[in-house]
């Protein structure tokens, strides 16, 4: 798995994690951050899961809105919680990080709803992540 990959597991563990728990994804980031510096090995991925989790609440509101207004009768509330984190993920490299190819974002987020979700998952991530694609202007 490369140190890319990694760090989306990662960020998808705590998004999941704030999200079941109902507490603010950062109460969970300095807790991993100290993890992380006494553990080598984790820190090479923990950089970018950082990136990832720091864009996505610098950025929330118009990733819900983005996600929100491309799934088809399905508010934010009502998908599955791992579901919520893999397409704030994606949609967060697709519009904010311009070092991850569109397709790349969008095949790991499929993969991960394929991994990690229910059967219809990775089909919705990805109708919803290509419509995101096709749509909005990013900003990064």
């Amino acid at each position: 798995m490369s140190a890319r990959s990694k760090a989306r597991k990662r960020a998808l563990d705590l998004l999941f994690a704030a999200d079941v728990r109902d507490v603010p994804v950062i109460s969970l980031v300095d807790a991993e951050s100290v993890r992380a510096q006494s553990e080598p090995d984790r820190a090479a991925s923990w950089r970018y899961a950082r990136d990832i989790i720091e864009g996505i609440i610098d950025n929330n509101v118009r990733i819900d809105e983005l996600i929100s207004g491309n799934s088809a009768a399905w508010t934010i509330e009502r998908m599955p919680a791992v579901d919520r984190a893999i397409l704030r993920i994606g949609a967060w490299e697709i519009l904010f990080n311009d070092e991850v190819p569109t397709a790349v974002a969008i095949d790991e987020a499929v993969e991960a709803a394929k991994e990690l979700s229910t059967d219809d998952s990775a089909k919705f991530v990805h109708g919803v992540l290509a419509a995101i694609a096709r749509t909005a202007t990013p900003t990064a």
